[in-house]
């Protein structure tokens, strides 16, 4: 009978040893897991750290039946491209895309090349987009003097993106495909001192499959469904977004807005782009 008892008093002892070992576990140093649910996969597999960019399927010059180049804005303000624009600030490792470029830009893991020309020759360094981008003010006291200031810069003043894409027909697959070939953040830009507003100013150009490392490593909200992670680089290639044509490739290298102007501007890009998708409906007979 002490047998029993004191068999039953080590089992106690045991358990209680392991409920307050459990305990200190949790409570320890590590910060407690932000999930409901247990899981296998480490932090870095959980945040989207380890992912590389899954290769595009090889086309042959040959097999391109038919091409056209269009460059087309994502307005940052549309319900659909908000993914894109939020959170402004970082958010529980979240970044908006404008960030993640900018940082990546900083720290040198992707090259920026100037916003005014999308021919990618012309590459700047981390240093000349930074003073580029930062703002040098002078301001008069009330004393008479003038006092420089400088104003860093937001992303969140980026509302639009510039993206630069080929569609073509390939005749291997028989079908209407696109490759995106680079990408440009605009920021609004206003009037120092009436405040009006003048247009949106390109901060730089991004060689997109030089970026696509970057961006699959970035997740991106999935407004269906929180369980279904997504990244950056899954919403480009599946065109979860909204665009409308500003510019095809043309003779006189001009945009839309050179030569439409209001409605008649919104007309003539949805004809440029019916234009390409009518370009696979001709190759066949029904």
């Amino acid at each position: 009978m002490k047998k029993l008892i004191l068999t039953a008093f080590v089992m106690v002892i045991i358990l209680l040893s392991g409920s307050i070992c459990k305990v200190e576990a949790q409570f320890g140093d590590a910060p407690p897991p932000d999930r409901f649910y247990e899981t296998d996969r480490t932090d870095e597999e959980l945040d989207l750290k380890q992912r590389e960019a899954v290769e595009l399927i090889y086309v042959r010059e040959a097999d391109i039946m038919y091409s056209k180049r269009l460059w087309q804005d994502i307005d940052f303000r549309e319900k659909i491209n908000q993914t894109l624009y939020y959170p402004k600030q970082e958010v529980s490792g979240k970044r908006n895309l404008t960030q993640i470029l900018y940082d990546a830009v900083r720290e040198g893991s992707i090259r920026a090349y100037d916003g005014h020309q999308d021919d990618f020759t012309i590459m700047l360094t981390p240093d000349e987009v930074m003073d580029y981008l930062e703002e040098t003010r002078t301001m008069t006291l009330d004393d008479g003097t003038d006092t420089s200031y400088t104003i860093s810069f937001d992303p969140a003043d980026v509302t639009r993106l510039r993206v630069k894409e080929d569609w073509f027909i390939d005749q291997k697959r028989s079908l209407l495909d696109v490759r995106i070939i680079g990408v440009s953040p605009r920021r609004e830009r206003f009037d120092v001192e009436t405040g009006e507003f003048i247009g949106f100013e390109p901060i730089f150009w991004v060689y997109f499959p030089e970026a696509r490392n970057i961006l699959i490593n970035e997740e991106v909200y999935n407004r269906h469904s929180d369980a279904a992670r997504i990244s950056f680089d899954d919403l480009f290639l599946r065109r979860m977004f909204n665009s409308y044509a500003v510019k095809e490739s043309n003779v006189y290298d001009r945009m839309i807005q050179d030569y439409y102007t209001g409605l008649d501007a919104l007309l003539e890009a949805e004809r440029v782009f019916n234009e390409v998708r009518y370009a696979e409906h001709d190759l066949w007979e029904f």
